[in-house]
């Protein structure tokens, strides 16, 4: 068959699946489930145009997250971990808007945007990439990329102009009616590129943007996410781990995996510091260790929820070793686990509690009897009646009982063990106003009553040994 005919075989068959949107969604991941015996079945069944049409067709091989949500939206934010297919879905979403039926009738849009950090990257990765937007796109509706002019244009007259966010004011002026913004988060300009960017996206009736990017803390990030007119789709790197190389993934788990950095980069999950937050991501960042140190003490804190249900906050749970030798100013703790457990009876987490002194050999067990009174005690004893056990109560808010604990970090005297995202993730939402996150902070409450036992309270009533003859 001549090439001519193939690309007829293909559009036709293209403009024909495509009205079938429900039924294509995520259909490659079942086909790709699926026996031998059934694919086989399936692509010998189909016509020669539809196999020539089949790897254009991207909502039968997408991702969930790489598909446009439904419903009335306005900015799309794809944030996901490195090599998640977020560039595949910004290109792939392009080509849905400025292509039409066939090949010569228009799309939704015809005037777009396509804004990354540098030309030389919306170049290289949004057009020219092996996921960008020409290697996307079928012969017969492929755009020519116009050197001088930095722009693509498509056979139905439809163009996508290429702009830096180095130069916001490049985007004062022309006027857009979608736009695909990459890396917004990586931007060193990104709230005045953003707002330009905005105010150019004014033609058609709904203009429409997608924005692909490794979430990062920043403002302008933040500000899209709180619009009521934005959608979110999320995935960690893992989820497109069919495309990735194996050795790949093994390596960058291996040396990143319970890290912040690793939940942002590889996990795709916004890492938020409170104004005025206690601890931050940086500082955390630089306290994880690889190797535990040997302690002279172990502790193991326990925040009780009020109740025993689904529904219920969780029961935060730490471990907490320190090396006590010398005067308390030189004592260091290092917290070695986060075993904390939800929607579990009184009993549960006791049991929990317990089996975590258990596992490190851990001296006393302390615990929050605010909440529970002395039931707290019973319910631990009725486990173990012999336990070390030690009953605190709070006096103070939540914020002033972690400030003496924040000191300590800012000192250096505390390390974590590596894998302790979620605690790291609400330490960062304690600020001296209080806890700025939803629901209670559970394992920060579990890790001051930890450092209390094991160094504050102890430093407070440490008197220096008198020296005989003096």
């Amino acid at each position: 068959m001549k090439n001519d005919e193939n690309t007829k075989l293909a559009s036709s068959t293209t403009t024909q699946s495509t009205s079938m949107r429900p039924d294509l969604r995520s259909g490659g991941a079942l086909l790709a489930c699926a026996p031998q015996e059934i694919r086989d079945a399936f692509l010998n069944d189909m016509s020669e145009g539809a196999l020539l049409a089949l790897p254009y067709l991207f909502e039968f091989w997408a991702l969930e997250h790489q598909l446009p949500p439904e419903g009335d939206w306005r900015t799309w934010v794809i944030m996901g971990g490195r090599g998640a297919g977020k560039t595949r879905a910004g290109a792939e979403w392009v080509r849905s808007e400025v292509e039409g039926a066939r090949p010569l009738d228009p799309g939704r849009s015809r005037r777009v945007a396509l804004v990354g950090e540098t030309i030389e990257q919306v170049r290289e990765v949004m057009v020219l990439g092996e996921s960008g937007i020409m290697a996307c796109s079928p012969p017969d509706r492929r755009p020519t990329w116009e050197v001088t002019r930095k722009r693509l244009v498509w056979p139905n007259g439809a163009v996508a102009q290429v702009f830096s966010a180095h130069e916001p004011e490049s985007l004062r002026g022309p006027q857009f009616d979608a736009a695909w913004v990459d890396e917004l988060a990586k931007w060193k300009k990104a709230d005045d590129a953003w707002d330009m960017l905005q105010f150019g996206l004014r033609l058609g009736e709904t203009p429409r943007q997608v924005v692909t990017t490794t979430p990062r803390n920043v403002s302008v990030l933040k500000r899209i996410l709180d619009n009521s007119s934005t959608v979110v789709t999320a995935a960690p790197t893992e989820a497109n781990r069919a495309f990735l190389a194996d050795s790949f993934l093994t390596e960058v788990r291996a040396r990143y995996a319970g890290t912040r950095l690793g939940r942002q980069e590889l996990d795709g999950v916004l890492l938020e510091d409170a104004e005025g937050a206690m601890w931050t991501q940086s500082m955390l960042e630089k306290v994880q260790v690889d190797k535990v140190p040997e302690f002279d003490r172990i502790v193991v804190a326990v925040d009780p929820p009020v109740t025993g249900t689904s529904a219920s906050d969780e029961c935060g749970i730490l471990v907490v070793g320190a090396r006590t030798g010398g005067s308390p100013q030189g004592w260091t703790a290092c917290v070695i686990e986060d075993a904390t457990i939800q929607g579990t009876s009184p009993r549960g987490w006791a049991e929990a509690a317990l089996a975590a002194m258990a596992r490190h050999g851990a001296d006393r067990l302390v615990a929050e009897v605010n909440q529970g009174g002395d039931m707290v005690e019973s319910v631990v004893r009725q486990v173990d009646p012999l336990v070390p056990f030690r009953a605190v109560r709070a006096s103070r808010g939540k914020a002033a009982r972690a400030e003496p604990v924040a000191a300590l970090y800012e000192q250096g005297r505390v390390s974590h063990v590596r894998g302790l995202g979620t605690l790291e993730d609400q330490m960062c939402l304690m600020t001296v106003r209080g806890y700025e996150g939803k629901g209670s902070p559970d394992r920060v409450d579990a890790l001051v009553w930890d450092l209390h036992d094991l160094i504050i309270g102890p430093a407070s009533t440490w008197q220096r040994p008198r020296v005989r003859g003096l």
